[in-house]
């Protein structure tokens, strides 16, 4: 088992700077409404976004293993959230769009599997907390389709 080392140190009023294991930094804040200057990242957005980047960098890969000529892809994301406190997110829906030429729609679907019930770990945390759904566009030779 590996240790990891993280921290987040109080800058000012509500920002904090965050240092990940790597080294790498970013800021954390909160809108004025909380005291805060939305100078950085809400934690609930980080949230997301790590479950975006952690499926979107499973996905890249296995496409490209899968010698997919892929030339463009985005994740959008869309969750709900609690009206009463913790406030958390009841529900995210990940959309992959990926652009390509001759996108094979079987590894598009593959991949995603593969990345939401085998290699992303942080949609493995999240299993169970809320309902993560995921559906996919592909922009293949001009054509555009939803599945």
């Amino acid at each position: 088992m590996a240790t990891v080392h993280a921290n987040v140190q109080l800058i000012r009023e509500m920002e904090f700077r965050g240092r990940a294991p790597n080294g790498h930094e970013l800021t954390i804040d909160t809108s004025s409404d909380h005291g805060g200057h939305a100078l950085g990242l809400e934690p609930l957005d980080l949230v997301l976004l790590a479950l975006g980047g952690c499926m979107g960098l499973d996905v890249i890969s296995i496409l490209r293993k899968k010698r997919q000529q892929v030339t463009n892809y985005d994740i959008r994301i869309t969750a709900q959230q609690a009206d009463e406190h913790p406030r958390v997110y009841t529900q995210i829906e990940l959309e992959h769009v990926v652009a390509g030429r001759n996108i094979d729609e079987n590894a598009v679907a593959r991949a995603i599997e593969l990345s939401e019930t085998k290699y992303c770990p942080v949609s493995a945390m999240l299993h169970g907390t809320v309902q993560i759904h995921n559906r996919y566009s592909i922009i293949n030779d001009d054509e555009h389709e939803t599945k």
